[in-house]
């Protein structure tokens, strides 16, 4: 096996253990699932153990496919750099960008940036992937992700640009129908609406004359899985919701919800630019982070402290 079969062998031994079958794999690089197998067998023959234990469900890696494939990911992003390298990505602005960002904080904030972005920058495509799941960068071969909360220990590299303030609110209209809320342990009395959200569940509180922090369990009226749908729903009426403040922004300027109990609320969630630590920086992400941060500081500075 040449140099050229080792890391195609390599891509298609990722492929398989991040699509988890070898036909998964096959259908997304467009080969034979027989030759994607052969492919993989040659590696193993390569290397003299096996990678991987083909069940009738799954793929699993073996200690030594955990350990193989770990550097295979590593090698593998090593030539994608030279390649773009190569192409000029290191000394010019030019190429694709693959940015992730969560799916209202992107459409709100970060689209609007990306869009004036790339009318300066002629020679830069950029592909927006909004998830409120946090996508791998590596995995997905992302050059930079737009986080909220506070970040793990890791070898990327952050830049805070902001933070959002959680918020509860309600419409005039459902308010008017109850005695006003003093206290957070009040909200389980009342209709809710959750937006699920790996930010904002549970709802979180502090309270300022204990110097303690305060979870509130809530059964829903109504669940929803997207933060726009939760305000939508407290403007009709239907009950409390927990979001961002720039979630239900336009609402509250309209006075079709109000924020209720302020004086328990948590600090502001942190929002960062994140990308992976390497010696090689792509011009075109570097422009980006300049041109991005700032803006987004800016755009965020009305929801929360930096």
């Amino acid at each position: 096996m040449d140099e050229l079969d080792r890391l195609e062998a390599m891509q298609m031994l990722v492929s398989a253990v991040d699509h988890g079958s070898l036909s998964a794999a096959s259908r997304e690089l467009r080969i034979p699932a027989s030759t994607l197998a052969r492919k993989v067998a040659d590696l193993e023959e390569l290397v003299g153990t096996h990678l991987l234990i083909r069940t009738t469900r799954k793929l699993v890696l073996t200690d030594a496919g955990i350990a193989y494939v770990e550097s295979a990911r590593r090698i593998l992003q090593i030539v994608r750099d030279q390649e773009r390298a190569a192409a000029g990505e290191f000394t010019a602005p030019r190429g694709e960008l693959v940015i992730t960002a969560p799916v209202q904080l992107g459409r709100i904030h970060v689209l609007p940036i990306v869009n004036r972005f790339l009318a300066d920058y002629p020679e830069i495509t950029v592909r927006l992937l909004l998830s409120d799941r946090n996508i791998d960068l590596i995995d997905a071969h992302a050059d930079l992700a737009v986080r909220i909360g506070e970040l793990p220990d890791s070898s990327m590299i952050a830049t805070r640009v902001g933070a959002l303030r959680p918020i509860v609110c309600a419409s005039p209209d459902f308010l008017s129908a109850f005695a006003p809320l003093t206290h957070p342990e009040q909200l389980a009395q009342h209709s809710s609406i959750v937006f699920n959200s790996p930010y904002l569940s549970p709802w979180r509180f502090r309270v300022p004359s204990e110097g303690s922090a305060l979870t509130i369990r809530v059964t829903p009226r109504l669940e929803v899985t997207t933060p726009d749908a939760a305000v939508s729903a407290a403007v009709d009426g239907v009950g409390i919701t927990y979001v961002f403040e720039h979630d239900a922004d336009e609402a509250i300027r309209n006075n079709q919800v109000r924020i209720l109990l302020p004086e328990f609320e948590i600090e502001p969630v942190p929002v960062h630019l994140v990308h992976v630590s390497r010696n090689l920086m792509a011009v075109k992400l570097r422009h980006f982070l300049d041109f991005a941060a700032p803006k987004l500081r800016l755009s965020l500075s009305r929801f929360g402290k930096i």
